[in-house]
């Protein structure tokens, strides 16, 4: 097991969108719209809990690169059953920045379960996954959905 050299990589422009969904009771949605939640407003708390765990994700992955972060952004869409969570993480770096996306909307899905599970234990965390990415040596990919 060893952390990948990445020494002789240029630096360049990374971007990457990642998503991931939390299933609750409509009551439960409906609650979080508006901001009725015992714990407080869920969708702050998640943006910032989001945010900081994009920063530190090398902490979190033991063969993660620390990356520089220049931009972390968590975007909330409430539908009737869901809330639809998305990470944007930018940085100019010598490895990708999809790890930190990943880890931000992970934890921003937590934080929204933990602030809810009170009134709805059977939510769940579902359909983590890279939407796009964009830098570095192998280029640009975007899910084919």
């Amino acid at each position: 097991m060893k952390m990948i050299d990445i020494s002789e990589k240029p630096v360049t422009k990374r971007t990457a969108w990642v998503e991931a969904t939390v299933v609750l009771k409509p009551s439960v949605i409906r609650a979080v719209k508006q901001k009725k939640i015992p714990k407080g407003d869920v969708l702050e708390a998640a943006r910032l809990a989001g945010i900081l765990a994009a920063k530190k994700t090398s902490i979190l992955l033991p063969l993660c690169h620390p990356v520089p972060l220049e931009y972390v952004e968590l975007e909330f869409v409430l539908k009737r059953k869901e809330i639809v969570v998305k990470a944007i993480v930018e940085g100019e770096a010598k490895t990708g920045v999809e790890m930190e996306a990943f880890t931000a909307a992970s934890v921003a899905c937590l934080t929204i379960y933990d602030m809810c599970k009170s009134l709805d234990r059977a939510g769940c965390i579902s359909g983590i996954k890279l939407l796009k990415k964009t830098g570095g040596r192998s280029g640009s990919y975007e899910r084919a959905e």
